[in-house]
Order: structure tokens, then sequence, then C-alpha cells
């Protein structure tokens, strides 16, 4: 989205910017699912390309929060107060920002994933960008809730959204305790130092999933309001 244009859409609704930031911090996300397939294989040529997209679309929604903080009107005719809307932006900031932690921390070190841990490593990111993915999906309904007061069928179709978002990120902790059970079971073979990181990088892909259950939940409390 141009920069210059968020004068325009502040003219009409907050809402528009909001979901361009999230689509930004999903889409940092998401390139993690590449990004550890290029870990895996070793592929350092594609995993640092990776990494700088990932540190763009990460520019971009700070851009975006930037703008939006400095002129997020104080009085809105809207049946969200400000101050909520200013938190689910700091919740939506905190996935791109992970996913930047990331693969920076991977690439610094030049990280390797054990190979009896691979499948395990990529069906735990598969699922917690999957939240991710989901929570934009909600998001992306908050213009329409507006609009329908927080009533109807848009009121039960973000709910729905909202609990399968639940279910993605209860997955994803199925998930984490499987793959640190197997770290535990490999970590005399691994120089320490590569296991405190790897325990580190177990977390952070974790946080995706629960970063998006944050923003879900904070959407949830407005739905409640």
């Amino acid at each position: 989205m141009p920069f210059a244009n968020l004068s325009n859409l502040f003219g009409r609704s907050p809402i528009k910017p909001l979901q361009e930031h999230m689509a930004l911090a999903v889409k940092a996300s998401t390139e993690l699912i590449g990004f550890f397939e290029a870990v895996i294989t070793d592929d350092w040529t594609r995993a640092s390309a990776i990494q700088q997209q990932v540190v763009r679309y990460e520019n971009e929604a700070d851009e975006i929060k930037k703008h939006l903080r400095l002129h997020l009107p104080k009085s809105l005719f809207l049946p969200v107060p400000r101050t909520d809307l200013l938190e689910l932006l700091t919740m939506q900031d905190r996935l791109a920002n992970r996913a930047k932690d990331i693969t920076g921390i991977i690439m610094g070190r030049r990280m390797n994933i054990p190979l009896s841990m691979k499948t395990q490593m990529t069906e735990f990111v598969s699922i917690s960008v999957a939240a991710a993915e989901q929570a934009l999906t909600a998001i992306n309904e908050l213009d329409q809730l507006l609009e329908t007061g927080f009533s109807g069928r848009e009121l039960a179709m973000v709910e729905n959204l909202i609990k399968e978002l639940d279910e993605r990120e209860e997955k994803a902790d199925q998930l984490e305790i499987g793959v640190r059970t197997s770290l535990f079971a490999l970590e005399a073979q691994l120089p320490p130092v590569d296991v405190m990181f790897l325990y580190n990088i177990i977390d952070w892909v974790g946080d995706i999933a629960n970063r998006a259950h944050d923003v879900g939940g904070r959407l949830q409390l407005l739905l409640a309001r």
C-alpha cells in the first residue's frame, strides 16, 4: 500500500490500514515455511533471500504502525475504543517481529535442524503459520462487523473463525511439546549452545501461534462489548 494513501484511508476509517498491517505481519510469518524448507536442505542462498523478504515485510508493517499511532483520531464515530484498536495493532505487530527474530537468529548462526526432527519441525511451523493466517481471516471481517453493529450472521461467522483459530493454536501447542521432547532426547549428542538456541527457536515458532491467538482474543473482546 502506498503510504501517501493512508491519509485518505483515515478519512473514512482506521480499519483498512489496520487490516493491511495484519496482512503484512502474516506475510512475514508465512515466509517461515519456505525459510525452514531452505534451512533443512542447507540452501542458505534461498534462506537468506527469504530472510530479507521477512525484513521488508516487517519494515512495511512498522511504517503502517507508526502512521496509525500518530494519526489515529482521538475521537472516532465507531463502536470500537481507540485504545482497543491500538492494543490490537500492538498484538499484530508482535507477529512480524517474531518472524524477523526467527529468521535472523537462524541465519546469523547458520543453525541446523537435527535430521530426526525435520518432519516434526516442518509440521510445527506449518500449523503455527496456519494460526496466523486464520487470525488474518478474522481481522479482515472487522469492517463488516462494524457495518453490522457487531451482530447477526457476521458476528456468528467471526466467532466461528476465532474458534478455529483456538483449535490451531492448541494443535501448535501439542506439536511444540513433541518437538521439545525430541530435542530433549538428542541433547547429549549436540553441542550445548546449539541445544540452547534450538529451544529458543522452538519457543519462538510457538510464539507465532500464540501471538495469532492473542490477536483473536483481542478481537473476541471487541465482539463482547
